[in-house]
């Protein structure tokens, strides 16, 4: 089996299974031979992940707020539906995310129940996480999670990766991140992606390895061994 190398991406790989699309839980739907990972993003919980602002902006804001009740159990039923799903690789994006417009209560009560389901299904977690690091700390210390949790398109510190590392995290990244932390990721806890970049896979393989100080081929390989670990159990 030829794995997926880019583990997290918003756009169409030009080769079915070359890439694990996120998708949100009303929209999934998936194409053959593809692979998925499917949350609820802090974006948009109990807010529709596509645009319905026409419709929306014709309702009194209670109406609203009932609303955005039943979309996030509605949301929930149809995650809970889909992730048995053999396409579906992932739970997430779950995340934290303290520039959500979702108060952070809501976001910690929707990351734990994706966390859970997680466990419950045998699949991982992929996090999406913007200035939450203690409160996502906390959560990983208290749930104890079975399954590997990515945090997807890391941007830190290198002392912050080895926060996370020591706490047995996964790191993925993408276009832009800090050198010294692509550097502190040792290679079995390394992903790569591309997620919203229109930066080609391959490119950021190169630029990648060439951090590393060693050839695209060989960083194909190390992250490889990790995608067959972490969402194949081989």
């Amino acid at each position: 089996m030829n794995f997926p190398v880019d583990i997290h991406t918003h756009q169409p790989p030009q080769v079915p299974g070359e890439a694990i699309v996120n998708c949100y839980p009303e929209t999934f739907s998936p194409q053959e031979g593809g692979w998925y990972s499917v949350g609820i993003h802090p974006w948009y919980i109990g807010t529709p992940a596509v645009d319905v602002s026409s419709v929306l902006i014709q309702q009194e804001h209670s109406v609203i707020q009932s609303e955005a009740k039943n979309l996030l159990s509605y949301q929930q039923r149809c995650l809970e539906a889909i992730l048995h799903h053999p396409q579906v690789l992932a739970v997430g994006e779950a995340g934290l995310d303290k520039l959500a417009d979702a108060p952070m209560d809501l976001q910690l009560e929707v990351f734990e129940y994706q966390a859970r389901l997680a466990d419950e299904v045998g699949k991982p977690l992929v996090i999406h996480l913007v200035r939450a690091a203690d409160e996502l700390l906390k959560l990983k210390r208290e749930l104890r999670p079975a399954m590997p949790w990515i945090i997807h398109g890391f941007r830190g510190k290198a002392a912050l990766a080895e926060e996370y590392l020591r706490h047995g995290f996964y790191l993925s990244f993408g276009e832009k991140y800090q050198t010294e932390a692509l550097l502190a990721t040792p290679a079995d806890r390394l992903l790569i992606e591309t997620d919203e970049s229109v930066v080609p896979i391959e490119e950021l393989y190169q630029r990648a390895a060439a951090v590393r100080g060693m050839c695209s081929e060989e960083l194909h390989k190390i992250v490889s061994t990790n995608v067959g670990k972490v969402f194949f159990k081989r």
